[in-house]
């Protein structure tokens, strides 16, 4: 498939790959073609940026999730020769699993993919130095993936100084250069970027800020490197693991499905599409609701899913929708499928505390409490196992990645954790016969025996409640965002 596409990265977090990325697709939407994002890496936030300031699909991309294949499978679903594709790198360019192998990096991303990258580099405090940095980057890139340049943070005298310095000696396109000025920065916080409903004027502050880019960086060399890399090859053929369509074409006209309640609001956000899609495929119904807004679970509801968040910044909302807390440990208690991560697996306990010692009473499905550390507890990918089958095939794995500063009283024992490059073992997660509750963030398409196991704990549930089946049909998907 032909597809314009450019990859944005850096030589390290900080670099700011956000605000170039930001800013280019939004300088793009505005001049008109169908654009698209993707985030390199297991990141939440970005995408959510992506989709709601600018008004653009975004999704995840992850070698190590999906591998070689997979994720160009992944990359190409969906798409046109129409569509152009910007990517944005994570950390520094080749920086993967564990900070040294390929797995998960940039450069692995851009590799498959075959898309050509432009890095962007925090040159303040430098002067002629800026070359040799670069030129180690153009050095170690064997595939000649780096076609561009832009400087950030510097004045536009050094930069009509050092370009044409680059561009003789690198041979490197040099495409421009950000300020050093506030104005210019995307606001952050310990998870990331602050989410997108908390930025003020956020639409109009990416406008001046691409007003900005477009007077500095060339956007039009841009484009034109874009369009330049060829088409994706086949490479690796281990394909992601894919499920087969709900039912022998794609669906039957009668069948009902049974429905997942996912929680989804300012306090629980973070889920990849991808793995909403996956449950879908396999003859789940979604509905959202909000913990914080409404009163109890959704009716006729088969299952749960509370996915991570924020759910510390809004432990008083939480803790006081008494009447939710209650449906959500009634429900549990009842006997319907649950799984949550990380902030959802925080709201499931009997409370969360906070540094300064206020106390959240919180669902109470988990007798134990989450507590905020003051540090990094947990930080990277892992893959989990199960010491008893019950939502993977005995001796598989699924994967998935941990980053958070709270800790629980009972983190579980039912898996083991265990670190890809190291190989280091840990226990987790809270498993029953119909329920998976834990810190690790899951990446279903990794293993896509976790999400059909859950749709089936969900029919079942659904059969044995006969009264509480709504009719949902094949080829119906509820969607109710709030």
């Amino acid at each position: 498939m032909k597809l314009r596409r450019i990859m944005i990265a850096a030589p390290k977090s900080g670099s700011g790959k956000t605000t170039v990325t930001c800013a280019l697709v939004q300088a793009l939407k505005n001049r008109g073609p169908q654009v698209v994002a993707y985030k390199c890496g297991p990141d939440y936030i970005d995408p959510m940026f992506h989709e709601k300031v600018i008004g653009i699909p975004s999704k995840n991309l992850d070698t190590f999730f999906t591998g070689e294949e997979g994720t160009r499978e992944l990359f190409r679903k969906g798409r046109t020769g129409q569509d152009f594709a910007v990517l944005e790198g994570v950390m520094g360019l080749f920086d993967g699993l564990g900070g040294v192998r390929k797995e998960g990096s940039s450069y692995h991303l851009a590799q498959v993919t075959k898309t050509p990258v432009v890095l962007v580099v925090d040159a303040k405090g430098m002067g002629r130095s800026v070359i040799p940095l670069i030129a180690g980057f153009l050095a170690y890139d064997r595939e000649k993936l780096i076609q561009g340049v832009i400087l950030n943070r510097t004045s536009s005298a050094y930069y009509e100084t050092i370009k044409p310095l680059m561009e003789q000696e690198l041979q490197i396109r040099v495409l421009g250069y950000l300020p050093d000025c506030k104005a210019m920065q995307m606001e952050s916080r310990h998870l990331g970027l602050v989410l997108p409903e908390e930025m003020t004027d956020r639409k109009e502050h990416l406008q001046r800020i691409t007003e900005e880019f477009v007077k500095t960086v060339s956007v039009e060399g841009i484009i034109q490197i874009a369009g330049q890399n060829s088409e994706m090859g086949e490479g690796d053929r281990r394909p992601v693991s894919r499920p087969e369509p709900h039912g022998r074409t794609g669906g039957c006209a009668h069948e009902k499905k049974p429905v997942i309640a996912v929680a989804r609001d300012e306090a629980f956000c973070f889920y990849y599409e991808d793995n909403l899609r996956m449950l879908e495929v396999y003859g789940a119904g979604i509905r959202y609701f909000s913990p914080i807004h409404d009163t109890r679970v959704p009716e006729g509801c088969h299952a749960l899913l509370f996915g991570g968040g924020y759910p510390e910044l809004y432990g008083k909302a939480l803790s006081s929708n008494v009447r939710m807390l209650q449906s959500v440990k009634q429900a549990f208690d009842q006997g319907m499928p649950v799984v949550a991560e990380c902030g959802g697996f925080m709201y499931l306990h009997a409370a969360i505390i906070e540094k300064n010692g206020e106390r959240y009473a919180m669902a109470g499905v988990i007798p134990a409490e989450c507590s905020n550390t003051g540090r990094l507890v947990r930080f990277g990918y892992v893959e989990i196992e199960e010491k008893q089958s019950l939502f993977l095939p005995q001796g598989e794995r699924i994967r998935g990645h941990e980053f958070h500063y709270y800790d629980s009283t009972d983190n579980g024992d039912s898996c083991y954790a265990i670190k890809p490059v190291t190989g280091r073992e840990y226990s987790c997660v809270i498993e029953g016969r119909n329920y998976w509750l834990g810190f690790p963030h899951l990446y279903y398409p990794s293993n896509p025996s976790f999400a059909k196991a859950f749709v089936k704990m969900a029919k079942e549930y659904a059969a044995n409640n006969n009264s509480l089946f709504i009719g949902l049909y094949c080829n119906v998907s509820e969607r109710e965002f709030r």
